[in-house]
């Protein structure tokens, strides 16, 4: 009989930690509603005599994340500000920790690196709503994985 995975075991998505590293001050982003950062690999077609279809090779990869943020902290609104004043474009770091304590998947620690704003709000209001958020595309240079998930029995 196959292994399943317990209904514990998935991650509560609320669960999670949130720090941005700019200019050596580390931040508790306890603001982050939700964040999401991928890697996209580029991929290059090649012809191989003997077969209809070109195959795909890998030549690199970037990455890219998007985040929504409670509208309550002017930290990213000043890295644009600065920007805009100097020119200087500032770089960041951020770490996602992912730990749900009845998962037996454990931490998982991804920290971010050069991470950079394509944008941001400067400012906002909206009379008809509960509560003002946020959202802010991002691209980063490099990524770590600090922590890695365990294994569930039965994965091997």
């Amino acid at each position: 009989m196959a292994a399943i995975m317990n209904a514990r075991d998935s991650l509560s998505a609320k669960l999670a930690e949130c720090y941005v590293t700019i200019n050596n001050n580390r931040y508790n982003f306890m603001q982050a509603i939700n964040l999401e950062a991928t890697m996209e690999k580029n991929k290059v077609l090649v012809p191989i005599l003997g077969r209809t279809a070109k195959g795909n090779k890998s030549s690199g990869w970037s990455g890219k994340g998007k985040a929504k943020f409670h509208y309550n902290t002017s930290v990213f609104r000043r890295l644009l500000r600065d920007y805009k004043n100097t020119g200087e474009d500032i770089y960041f770091d951020m770490q996602i920790i992912n730990e749900d304590p009845t998962s037996a998947a454990g931490r998982q620690s991804v920290i971010l690196t050069d991470c950079n704003l394509d944008g941001g709000v400067l400012a906002k209001f909206d009379a008809e709503g509960s509560f003002l958020d946020e959202e802010m595309t991002f691209t980063f240079e490099d990524f770590k994985i600090v922590e890695e998930f365990d294994r569930f029995d039965g994965m091997l």
